[in-house]
């Protein structure tokens, strides 16, 4: 993730937050429970809560973990033995047990194939992301959630099309064309600009 992608998902955290923060008032947000719901550890919600940086993980750092954390978590949630999952696991996803052992605490990364397997046995939304997300990614999607609750999501058409289309704007980012909001208005403008007059001409044929 590049400097200013890292910043970008920064702010939208720090925004999530303030139009939670309006909702809901006082009401305090919990990092024990949105530690569950990421699988992050409680020091880098709280971290992040506070809009503190929670310092810098590699991918691989970031999938040992949350898987640990997710399995630790199942474990409690249903009173079972390591051996039992390990063996759910080692089943499920068609692995040795040992390699299934190591995997659950954390001490091997898995492959793509064995990560989705992991992601359909947790049954966490996000899929691999949610392993791989960077932590202010992670505790946005899961805060995203909550407030949509208080919030109906609008449904840009423009932005819309330009998904449909492969115009986003991190594509434009990428190759070099970084559009400010007025650039980018202008641009949409000149694309409308030049199909009025096509829609006015069906508009005035004959029928």
């Amino acid at each position: 993730m590049t400097d200013l992608q890292e910043r970008l998902v920064a702010y939208s955290l720090a925004e999530t937050l303030r139009r939670l923060r309006a909702h809901i008032g006082e009401q305090e947000l919990n990092p024990e429970e949105l530690a569950d719901e990421t699988a992050l550890p409680v020091t880098v919600v709280r971290a992040l809560l506070n809009g503190d940086d929670p310092g810098t993980t590699t991918v691989e750092e970031r999938v040992c973990s949350r898987i640990k954390n997710l399995s630790d978590a199942h474990l409690h949630k249903y009173g079972k033995r390591e051996g039992d999952l390990v063996a759910e696991v080692h089943t499920r996803l068609g692995i040795s047990d040992v390699w299934a052992r190591k995997l659950l605490r954390g001490e091997k990364v898995p492959n793509v194939t064995l990560l989705h397997g992991i992601a359909d046995f947790f049954e966490v939304d996000g899929g691999e992301a949610f392993f791989t997300a960077p932590p202010a990614e992670a505790l946005n999607r899961v805060l995203q959630l909550r407030l949509n609750r208080y919030e109906t999501p609008e449904v840009d058409p423009v932005q819309v099309l330009m998904e449909r289309y492969g115009v986003v704007g991190s594509d434009l980012r990428l190759h070099g064309a970084a559009l400010t909001n007025e650039q980018l208005e202008a641009l949409l403008a000149g694309v409308i600009k030049s199909v009025m007059p096509t829609i006015q001409q069906q508009g005035d044929a004959p029928r």
